[in-house]
């Protein structure tokens, strides 16, 4: 949990056994800074221990989903952020618990590895995406593995080098989210997976892992906390 001085930037709330999880932050548009990732990690690790919580759904507030990096800290703080959201990722990506994505706006770059490494992902269809990284000459680094799990090699390549902008509709069509539905059906849709969710069986989802079609490489094992790419 936050420290008593520290702004909460992610907030928890369960009901009927979902937890959901939503950063708040959106005077920055949801911006992975340090203290952001740092309480999404706790809040996952929580949400995972809890024996009560059956589904996870991972949302925010605001008008964006996620800006990606907060590259304003990242001028002064290199080091922080990517070794978190590493953490981050294989929570999602691992972790006992079915997740689901609430894409309510927009994702760039980090924010499109935490829609990425969820089970399911329902946006919003005036959401849009993009691999923002290329413009400022990085790579995705760690978000690469949950994304390259998701989409075809060929649309990769051409948003992961391009840093073009794509819609929810796309993004479905490339396997990125589940489905991209109307704003007045986001809910609703959402509830139906949670419902869908609840019907199976404690630890599915841990079973399923064993399956090497089902998840694939950790994220530790192909970067490290730098995004370098080892080997």
């Amino acid at each position: 949990m936050p420290e008593a001085d520290q702004a909460v930037l992610v907030r928890a709330e369960s009901s009927g056994g979902v937890r959901t999880i939503a950063l708040d932050s959106p005077h920055n548009a949801n911006a992975l800074s340090t203290a952001l990732l740092t309480q999404l990690r706790a809040a996952l690790a929580a949400a995972i221990s809890e024996p009560d919580v059956r589904v996870v759904l991972l949302t925010a507030t605001g008008t964006v989903f996620c800006a990606g990096a907060d590259l304003k800290e990242a001028r002064t703080n290199p080091g922080g952020a990517p070794g978190l959201m590493t953490g981050v990722i294989e929570l999602l990506w691992e972790g006992p618990k079915p997740v689901i994505c609430r894409v309510n706006g927009a994702a760039r770059a980090g924010g499109i590895g935490l829609v990425a490494a969820c089970d399911l992902a329902i946006a919003v269809d005036r959401a849009s995406f993009a691999f923002s990284e290329v413009r400022i000459g990085v790579v995705p680094a760690v978000i690469s593995v949950p994304c390259l799990r998701r989409m075809p090699s060929r649309a990769a390549a051409e948003y992961f080098l391009t840093g073009e902008v794509f819609g929810a509709r796309r993004a479905a069509e490339i396997g990125l989210v589940t489905s991209a539905v109307a704003a007045t059906d986001l809910d609703a849709e959402v509830a139906r997976y949670a419902a869908l969710l609840l019907r199976g069986a404690p630890g599915a989802r841990r079973r399923l892992q064993g399956v090497p079609s089902h998840r694939g490489q950790r994220a530790s094992s192909v970067w490290d906390t730098r995004g370098q790419r080892k080997g």
